[in-house]
This record gives C-alpha cells, structure tokens and sequence, in this order.
C-alpha cells in the first residue's frame, strides 16, 4: 500500500452495506479515506456508514431514476471523487423479471447502473484523477459467457445464470471501453474478480446457486475481508504504476478475461446500446 497517498481522499462504494463492499469500506476508513457508502437496504446501509462515520445514500439500481438522483446528489456534495467502486449486483431467479424501466434485472442491476453512475458523474471522476473499480466475476469468463448486443435485455433463451455471466462480461467488456474513452481525463478503469464469498449474494438467484450458497461448501467460501482484499489493493495503490488500467484482476494480479474482452467493436456496441438504454 502507498503511504504517500491522500488520506481524505472521497471513495464511493455501491453495495456498501454488506459484504465485500462493507468490508472495503471500513478498510478504507481506518486509513482515513472519506467513504460515501451506497446501498439498497436503509437500514443496513446507514448501520455501517454510522460504523465507520461515513456519509450515506439510499438507491435502488433496479430504478435508474434512481440512480440518476443518486448521481446529481453526490455531484453537488462532491465536486471531487478519487476512487468509484461499482461493486452493488446481484442474480435473478430461474425466470426473467424486468424492471420498471423495462430492463432484464441482472442487466440492468450489474451493468447498465454502474455504467449510467459512471458517466453522470464524469466530471468529478476526472476532477479526482479516480480510480473505477467494478466488481466483476470469473463468470464472465466462461465459454458459454456472451453478451449480444441486439438482446442485451436477454428475451431469448434467457436463464439466471446466462444473464448473470453476460452482466459479468459486460462489467470487463465496459471497463476496457472507459479506459479507451476517459483515458485523456486521467481515469483510471479496473474489473475485480473477488472469489466465492460468504455473503448475501445469490439468495434470490437460481436453485443450484442457492443451493450451493446455503450448502456446507459455504464453510470454504472466502470471508468478506479476503473478497474485498483485491478492491483495496486498487484502491490504494497506483495506477499505471502498481497496475494497469483497462486490466482485469484478481488476487491482487492480473487474471486472464474472456477473450471476447479483446473484441473492441463488441465493447463500442455495448456502450452505445447501454446508452441508449439509460436514455443518454
């Protein structure tokens, strides 16, 4: 970790109120970083922030009107941010809900949120010289992971854990594209893949994935803090200098993404077609 780094330094973290986002977020704190904790759950939410002495905001990613007033608000309450972690996400259930905004639930939840929190708050991101941090997974990896752009709400053949691999691909596929368009503001993109952890996630998702996060295996799992270790080596380290932006890691090392992260016409047309879905 850098000692020479800015100790009141503004970390928004999505998902903050459990965990491996709560768990980066009070790490950050005892370093003396500003964390601004987002999360679903009021009550859970404002614990933590009331923890760790955080400032705290309510926002549910199924609702991007949500999202956009969560962004205008921490606009105006900070004209600086130096670390965005999109880490809120999650996976549906064997049969495919949509959203008020008419989007697949995972989708929107695991991508096109963080991709619409990202670019509203442009200007602070690049005021702060930022690190974008988005929770992704080794999902995304897989053969059978795809993301087509022409059926991004997955209308066809959609099954809970083919949306979530999409979602997981696109969080890749999204940060190589904001490397490659911010990169002159000094932002600085990441994708994390934390490890299986005993947390809340899957709860809601599909039968075998319940089953396997409410089975013994769930003994095996990495703790929150281990999840959360390589988010705050980002976090806290240099880029360009500790690691590269635009890269894909995990264990605090570079892992080797789906191939399809390297198809940069596939990344311009998520990003334009999850414009137009955000209505931007």
């Amino acid at each position: 970790m850098s000692e020479t780094l800015n100790h009141h330094r503004v970390v928004v973290i999505t998902g903050g109120s459990d965990g491996i986002g709560a768990a980066a977020a009070r790490f950050l704190a005892r370093r003396g970083d500003r964390i601004v904790l987002i999360g679903r759950s009021p009550g859970k939410t404002r614990a933590v922030a009331a923890e760790i002495g955080a400032d705290s905001h309510i926002a549910d990613f199924a609702d991007l009107d949500q999202v956009r007033e969560l962004a205008a608000e921490l606009g105006r309450r900070h004209p600086r941010i130096d670390v965005l972690v999109n880490n809120a996400g999650l996976i549906a259930g064997a049969r495919r809900t949509l959203t008020a905004d008419g989007h697949e639930l995972t989708f929107q939840v695991n991508h096109l949120a963080p991709f619409l929190l990202t670019v509203l708050l442009r200007d602070q991101l690049a005021a702060g010289g930022a690190s974008v941090i988005t929770t992704s997974s080794r999902a995304g990896t897989t053969r059978d992971a795809r993301v087509d752009p022409a059926d991004l709400d997955m209308a066809a053949g959609y099954t809970g854990l083919r949306a979530y691999k999409s979602s997981k691909l696109a969080n890749v596929l999204f940060t190589r594209e904001l490397t490659r368009r911010w990169d002159s503001l000094g932002v600085s993109p990441a994708a994390v893949h934390p490890g299986l952890v005993r947390s809340q996630w899957g709860r809601s998702g599909p039968a075998a994935v319940r089953a396997v996060t409410s089975s013994p295996l769930r003994l095996a799992m990495r703790s929150p803090e281990r999840g959360a270790d390589t988010i705050v080596w980002l976090a806290t380290t240099r880029p360009g200098t500790d690691w590269a932006p635009g890269g894909y890691f995990a264990d605090r090392r570079p892992a080797v993404p789906s191939p399809l992260a390297d198809d940069t016409h596939l990344a311009e047309r998520l990003w334009d077609e999850s414009a137009a879905m955000c209505r931007l």
